[in-house]
């Protein structure tokens, strides 16, 4: 399948924001995904046809479908939501690579806070990627070896993608590259304070490359 970007078993995690083409979305799923339900999320459950291996929720959106599957009941007083309680509890069980669905919507605060479970995951040692309606998301980052030299992170973009973004979430990236792009740019920097690298397109039977010698950005691809 093209979208099974991880070998391993999976840990997936279903918010409430509004999903309209289900079809798209459950061409990412597998069978052997451990697949988490946060509250509202439970609206998507037969639409996605994945059955649920863990209920999370404090349950003030959604009522609590007291479903013989493991539940875990939180507080409505609480400083996490249930999506971030749900990716704490999914790499307290020792999972490495999630899957985020159902959680870019209208309420940009819940976006915005869901967006930044990627970089979370990331400084846990996991890999995450968030599908939506139009686009796929997962981070570009720099690492430290072994040797304590910092390693660049790259990625690629085919030309399957109509446009793609790189978004600065934390500090400046220096030493971005892009190469086989409309826009192509070199050991540039990309900050919070100018979100320049947006809306690039891949050249035509090419696939775009993507470096960022020091730092972090999210890479958006556009999917329609």
């Amino acid at each position: 399948m093209k979208h099974n970007m991880f070998k391993s078993e999976r840990c997936v995690i279903v918010g409430g924001a509004d999903i309209r083409d289900y079809k798209r979305i459950r061409e990412y799923l597998q069978k052997d995904d451990f697949v988490i339900f946060c509250d509202s999320g439970l609206k998507h459950l037969d639409s996605l046809g994945a059955a649920p291996s863990l209920l999370i929720g404090d349950w003030d959106s959604h009522e609590n479908p007291h479903m013989d599957v493991e539940t875990i009941t939180l507080p409505v007083a609480k400083d996490d939501t249930d999506t971030v309680y749900a990716m704490r509890e999914g790499v307290r069980r020792g999972f490495r690579n999630f899957l985020l669905i159902g959680v870019i919507g209208a309420r940009l605060d819940h976006t915005l806070v869901n967006a930044y479970v990627l970089t979370a995951l990331e400084n846990r040692g996991c890999r995450g990627m968030i599908v939506d309606d139009y686009s796929e998301m997962e981070l570009i980052s720099s690492h430290a070896g072994t040797d304590g030299v910092c390693h660049p992170g790259s990625a690629q973009v085919e030309d399957r993608y109509p446009f793609f973004s790189l978004i600065a979430l934390e500090g400046e990236a220096t030493g971005v590259t892009i190469k086989n792009a409309k826009f192509c740019i070199n050991d540039a920097v990309v900050g919070p304070d100018y979100q320049y690298a947006t809306s690039n397109e891949v050249i035509s039977g090419k696939t775009a490359e993507i470096t960022v010698c020091n730092g972090r950005l999210l890479l958006i691809k556009i999917t329609e």
